[in-house]
């Protein structure tokens, strides 16, 4: 028999936030909302004391800010989460600044008492407590006495049964004196990172007592709908009984829908691999791609492509167009720039549930990571290996392409160094033949499975690509002549 507490945890209905805390928010919890102005904190503050208020869960949320409540809701019931009928009825705006110009803790702890134990909320919010850290640091021992005010609202909101949020502007130098950081059980940080003309949101649970939390920075943005978070994916750790039910063995291969591309695949791409095909424009690298999802449609496994170059209208050939009419590929509208992997990932995974998707597109990561923010292009080989390791856990079969220039004098296999990103590597070049350039393709490798070696010719036709010999003699410089063997 266990004897440990039950906490229960409280759904915020915040997309993404409950992942990041650990399943949601444990009741009773002493919680401060952290970072610098214009982050979103009072909006995060709303949009949990909306979805969590009613009639059996009152909440107060006291204002010691200059500006009246009215001029805040004004701005705040422009998002759907905000819901008039909740007002003074479930919720109710209280205002402390005239308490707090007095410069008397006693007396802004007592009104804040006051107004509990009139209203017994379950939910409790003070926007912004720096104002009081300011007051306290204007004061007399004002350290001390904010020492003291902190402590006392403490333990009076436990002794409530109240969950609770302070919500505060505070730097990092700030919050390492600050005693509230102290005495939280759960801290959520939320900043802004400008570079480039380009911002970025992001947010920490910095502590969260009594449950895993998930680490690291989160990116999150403030839409019409409200706030909604996009935690990071986190490689999670393998076993050896993991390995042995997860990793592909090569038994489940699928078919590329290339005559002849599968054989040298040695069978076909084994399931939850990732595929990367590289080659210089024009080699026919989104051409693959197409009869990739067609092969998947024809066999009943729905797919979806991310483009990164094009617009979605100048991506979709007529076999691309046909398939997305029919419902058996979908298309991610990557929209613009300020992309951040984990955002582009929470997409992905939304329509491949929703289409039980079984083959995913990327074109191309070139593409993808000029699309990024700069804040997020520079960890991009870190940021891309979480996504594609979460998408083959799922069973996902992923193909990317990759823009890789041609020099014909040497031979790479992958651009910035992300062939270790892959499963498989197909690349496609140019050579020249009887003063004609001519494509050529070759599986450079597939992991744990045996595949050809071969160098070999193919072409493209109104029938999509057709492979066709080996080349044989050819010593990979582009004056060199090839001869073309059986």
């Amino acid at each position: 028999m266990s004897n440990k507490v039950h906490i229960r945890r409280l759904a915020t209905g915040v997309p993404g936030l409950d992942n990041l805390l650990g399943g949601g928010l444990p009741e009773f919890s002493f919680n401060l909302i952290a970072g610098a102005p214009g982050s979103g904190k009072t909006t995060l503050a709303h949009q949990i004391m909306f979805s969590l208020a009613n009639p059996d869960n009152r909440a107060l949320f006291f204002t010691v800010l200059g500006e009246p409540a009215l001029k805040m809701l004004r701005y705040q019931q422009q998002f759907p989460f905000f819901d008039i009928d909740k007002v003074n009825d479930s919720i109710r705006f209280v205002n402390l600044s005239a308490d707090l110009l007095e410069g008397d803790f006693d007396r802004v702890l007592a009104r804040i008492a006051e107004e509990v134990k009139a209203y017994a909320p379950s939910l409790v919010f003070v926007d912004s407590f720096r104002s009081v850290v300011q007051s306290a640091r204007q004061m007399e021992k004002g350290d001390a006495s904010l020492q003291h005010f902190v402590q006392q609202l403490g333990m009076q909101m436990t002794s409530w049964q109240a969950t609770t949020f302070l919500i505060g502007e505070y730097l990092l130098p700030e919050a390492e004196a600050s005693p509230v950081f102290t005495v939280a059980d759960g801290i959520l940080w939320m900043s802004l990172n400008l570079r480039h003309n380009s911002m970025v949101r992001k947010m920490q649970v910095v502590k969260m007592r009594g449950q895993a939390q998930a680490p690291g920075l989160h990116t999150f943005r403030i839409s019409d709908e409200g706030i909604q978070i996009f935690p990071r994916a986190i490689v999670q750790q393998t076993t050896a009984h993991d390995l042995s039910s997860t990793v592909s063995t090569g038994e489940q291969r699928i078919q590329m829908g290339v005559p002849g591309l599968d054989d040298m695949l040695g069978g076909g791409l084994p399931v939850g691999y990732s595929l990367l095909v590289v080659g210089p424009s024009g080699s026919g690298k989104t051409i693959l791609a197409t009869e990739f999802l067609a092969e998947g449609a024809r066999v009943g496994e729905p797919g979806v492509i991310a483009s990164f170059e094009k617009s979605p209208s100048q991506l979709l050939n007529n076999k691309l167009q046909t398939l997305v009419k029919a419902g058996q590929v979908g298309v991610i509208d990557t929209r613009s720039l300020d992309l951040s992997i984990d955002e582009t990932l929470h997409d992905l995974i939304a329509m491949i549930n929703r289409m039980q998707a079984k083959r995913v597109v990327i074109d191309s990561l070139s593409g993808f990571e000029l699309a990024l923010a700069p804040q997020f292009s520079e960890d991009f080989r870190g940021s891309l290996y979480r996504m594609i390791a979460e998408l083959t856990s799922m069973g996902i079969t992923v193909l990317m392409i990759a823009e890789l220039e041609d020099r014909y004098t040497d031979l790479r296999f992958s651009p910035y160094g992300s062939a270790f990103l892959a499963d498989a590597i197909l690349v496609q070049r140019y050579i020249e033949i009887a003063g004609q350039f001519k494509r050529v393709l070759s599986v450079v490798k597939v992991r744990g499975s045996a595949h050809s070696k071969d160098i070999r010719l193919f072409d493209i036709t109104g029938n999509g690509i057709v492979i066709g010999e080996i080349l044989s003699g050819y010593d990979g410089i582009m004056s060199g002549r090839p001869t073309v063997g059986p």
